[in-house]
């Protein structure tokens, strides 16, 4: 056996115990102590990820799904912060899982957090005073901006959602590098997409929803969204302008 072959095997036998057999010369012993290793550190980076989640679904399921993220999920990251976003892949790419629908979506409404805190993002160049209806509007550049089919916010161990309903969230990492979390609107979701896409003015940017909108007073609705920056820039969610 060569070396890269015992060490698929090894590792293959850490993954899924029960059907790829322990590589040839390995005591049972050590290879119980790697396996016991190996699980325990994937289950406590979860666990501490996804808190929620892991409290709604219990001590049995929860574990046995982490077992299987293990077993399944194709895990090539060499970095440990990035195995509970793998973890959210693994929700909601794999069939077969029978978890309740909306926890897929509880669990990256969870990671949101660890993302935004570890997030590597320099602040660029702006005006904090700019003018934010002419001059092109800056996002912070840790901002995430969230449409979910459940109301992820809302759910615990006291409220369990039985119908999808929809929801848009901001996540933002403020100047005291604390994590922030809002409830917004579609049309606010809307004008802040635009502005991350494009460079852009918030009057420019308000007038494409007016159209889209058919909105029948352009002029009102571009007031409307100024005073919405304004407020989003008390926010930390807006920085200011170019």
């Amino acid at each position: 056996m060569t070396f890269q072959t015992f060490q698929h095997a090894f590792a293959q036998h850490l993954r899924d115990p029960r059907h790829a057999p322990r590589p040839a010369g390995v005591p049972a012993r050590g290879m119980g102590v790697y396996r016991e290793l190996v699980g325990n550190n994937l289950q406590g980076f979860i666990d501490s990820a996804f808190p929620v989640c892991r409290t709604l679904l219990g001590e049995t399921r929860w574990p046995r799904l982490g077992r299987r993220f293990l077993r399944d999920w194709p895990l090539q990251t060499p970095w440990f912060r990035e195995i509970p976003r793998e973890f959210v892949h693994f929700l909601a790419q794999t069939p077969g899982l029978r978890l309740p629908r909306w926890l897929p979506e509880l669990a990256h409404y969870e990671w949101v957090e660890l993302a935004a805190d570890i997030a590597d993002a320099a602040i660029p160049a702006h005006d904090p005073d700019g003018d934010l209806c002419h001059g092109t509007v800056v996002l912070n550049p840790v901002l995430l901006n969230l449409a979910y089919a459940w109301p992820v916010h809302r759910i615990g161990p006291d409220w369990r959602p039985r119908r999808p309903a929809a929801t848009h969230l901001l996540v933002h990492r403020d100047a005291d590098d604390v994590v922030r979390f809002s409830e917004t609107n579609p049309v606010t979701a809307r004008l802040l997409a635009l502005l991350a896409a494009t460079p852009q003015s918030g009057a420019t940017a308000a007038r494409q929803i007016a159209g889209e909108l058919q909105h029948g007073d352009p002029e009102r609705l571009i007031d409307f969204a100024v005073e919405l920056l304004a407020d989003l820039r008390r926010q930390g969610v807006v920085l200011g302008t170019l």
